[in-house]
Parts: structure tokens; sequence; C-alpha cells
């Protein structure tokens, strides 16, 4: 696959960037939304105009975002390991039921 270089816009710079693909482009553009959408809205709550500041405080905001989504993955991990453990349990007590009422039907 050839790279691309497409050009993108983030609070009103230009950056150049290298994509493999028609999705690689996509998923870019995506991205750039989200960062440009952040960093407006830093701006806004802040007042502030130094450029600097606003990516630093939008970059701690999505990592914010990142940690508390990893943070419900975990837990929703856990929560999974919990039912998987229960369900594991389940069978095997409707195993030894099927095998009990098994010998149960063939006692004379």
């Amino acid at each position: 696959m050839i790279d691309r270089i497409i050009e993108v816009e983030i609070y009103g710079q230009k950056y150049r960037i290298r994509v493999k693909g028609e999705e690689d482009e996509k998923y870019i553009n995506h991205l750039t939304s989200y960062v440009d959408q952040k960093m407006h809205e830093v701006a806004v709550k802040s007042k502030s105009a130094d450029m600097l500041k606003i990516a630093v405080l939008a970059a701690l905001n999505i990592a914010d975002e990142y940690f508390l989504c990893q943070k419900n993955m975990d837990q929703l991990n856990e929560v999974i390991g919990k039912m998987e453990s229960e369900i594991g349990s389940l069978e095997a007590d409707l195993s030894k039921e099927d095998k009990n009422t098994n010998e149960f039907n063939k006692a004379p």
C-alpha cells in the first residue's frame, strides 16, 4: 500500500500527516476533528489565547477521558469474569444434576 500525505487542520494550524489508505485517512480526520473540538472547548472555558496552554489542557482532558474509559473497561472485565465464573459453577451444578438423574433412572 502506498503512503500518502494529507493535510489536516487543528485549531487553525495545518499539519501534514502520512496515511496508508482511505480508512487511515478517515480515521485521522476523525481524530483531528476530535482534538480540534477539545481545543476549542478548552479555549472557551479557559478564556486563554495561548495555544500551547490550550493544547496541554486539551491533552489533559483527553487523557482523563482515556483513563476513565480504561477504568470502566477494567470494571466491566471484572464483572464479566465474575459472570463467567458463575456460569461455570452453574454448568458444573447442572452437569452433576444430570449425572445424578441418569444414575437414578438406571437404578432397579
